[in-house]
């Protein structure tokens, strides 16, 4: 019975630990928001949206994906192994996102809707880079069970680039003084976090072989075949969202629906990446048998713990925007009220779509991912003609339902694992 137990109770522990780093990093520049809401515009706040939703498109290729491997093989110097092939495609993908952007940024800037955003895409290899070396080191750091490690790195991270922000509001550089802020504490944070892990994976350097990395980019291909795949199509759609609302209404109307993005998905979603990290170590290790049990037990207790806020954020949202955050940002609360639901339902279900990757049924959830990134982008396309706060609602029913959908999806692909399907 203790042996049952112990695993439950390092689970809590680990999750504990991971989520109050991040609370504690998002509390920094929550806190702060207030201020950056007074020194930044909604258009400033629209053009570090479209840097954003454009670097994300690049940035998820930044390691193929291989970052996830690093959880799987049972030898650590079999893993240090993807460590360094994530590492040799991220370089790979800097220099070739570098050169493309040089030849063709002004065409890029206008394809995005603001040609006051071309001299801020230079800054897309630089956050490549930093997103590969962070995953790489991340991972590994999982593997490790390093939580505490990555719990201060997320608070170093986060404080530095709000106060880098704060800072640059003064220099009349507008949005591009949010975006700088966001690059350059992402290569603290990353600096930092390569240092340490440096120290833990140096003395399985021999290890490193060529044909070893060969052999393992050749066993988790399924990894850039079809996760990266379903990836980069969440990019699609997230990037996709912010780019037509820039173009069918304005880039004030886009700031607005970021801050709303911000103050509510953000904070959630990165608690949930904090679940789903211990969260994945925890199915990758478990018997099938088990799967059903453990994600039932998750998806009740995380919406038992998040579905007040949600309920108070639907209810309060507007007035407490303006409040806090000043008159001119009035939509962006009611956009955060409007998304609520949505926003609930997809903090309970991206924890548990590492389990695809645990039963190797990526193709499913790429399927699902597809689906869910089109109609979106139909949505906003037929029925642009609609006022914001109206196309904003129906959007988030139809996104609402389809995350439901894919709760079943889980519970049927892990029977017909069981199954032998």
């Amino acid at each position: 019975m203790l042996n049952k137990l112990k695993p439950k109770s390092e689970f809590s522990k680990n999750v504990l630990t991971l989520m109050t780093g991040t609370t504690i990093a998002q509390a920094i520049p929550i806190a702060l928001t207030p201020i950056l809401t007074r020194i930044y515009t909604p258009e400033d706040f629209g053009l570090f949206a479209l840097y954003m939703s454009a670097a994300s498109l690049v940035t998820v290729l930044a390691t193929g994906r291989y970052e996830l491997a690093i959880m799987l093989p049972k030898k650590d110097g079999d893993a240090v192994n993807i460590v360094l092939l994530s590492l040799i495609i991220t370089l790979l993908i800097t220099l070739l996102t570098f050169i493309l952007i040089l030849l063709f940024h002004q065409s890029i800037a206008q394809r995005l809707g603001d040609s006051t955003i071309a001299p801020w895409l230079y800054m897309i290899p630089l956050s490549i880079l930093m997103t590969g070396l962070y995953q790489s080191a991340n991972y590994w750091n999982n593997r490790k069970k390093q939580y505490r490690r990555l719990a201060h790195n997320k608070i170093i991270q986060s404080s530095s680039t709000v106060t880098l922000q704060l800072g640059l509001g003064s220099t009349n550089i507008g949005g591009g003084g949010l975006i700088l802020g966001t690059v350059a504490g992402q290569a603290l944070a990353t600096a930092i976090l390569g240092k340490q892990t440096w120290k833990h994976i140096h003395p399985f350097l021999p290890d490193v072989k060529t044909l070893k990395m060969l052999a393992l980019l050749k066993k988790y291909r399924k990894l850039p075949l079809l996760n990266l795949p379903n990836v980069f199509i969440d990019n699609i759609r997230t990037a996709g969202i912010n780019i037509l609302i820039a173009k069918f209404f304005t880039a004030a109307v886009l700031g607005q629906f970021a801050l709303a993005w911000k103050m509510v998905q953000v904070p959630m979603s990165l608690v949930g990446r904090s679940l789903s990290q211990v969260f994945f170590e925890r199915l990758a290790t478990a018997p099938h048998s088990e799967l059903s049990s453990l994600i039932q037990t998750f998806l009740f207790k995380a919406a038992i713990l998040s579905l007040p806020m949600f309920i108070l954020i639907y209810l309060f949202a507007k007035p407490v925007f303006v409040f806090v955050f000043g008159a001119q940002w009035a939509l962006a609360g009611e956009a955060a009220s409007i998304m609520s639901p949505w926003l609930f339902l997809n903090f309970l279900t991206s924890p548990i779509a590492t389990i695809f990757v645990v039963l190797n049924r990526q193709e499913v959830v790429l399927g699902f991912a597809t689906v869910y990134m089109i109609i979106p982008l139909l949505l906003l396309t037929f029925f642009q003609h609609l006022d914001f706060t109206t196309l904003l609602l129906l959007l988030c029913i139809t996104m609402s339902f389809l995350l439901l959908l894919f709760i079943g999806l889980v519970f049927h692909t892990i029977a017909q694992t069981q199954k032998g399907v």
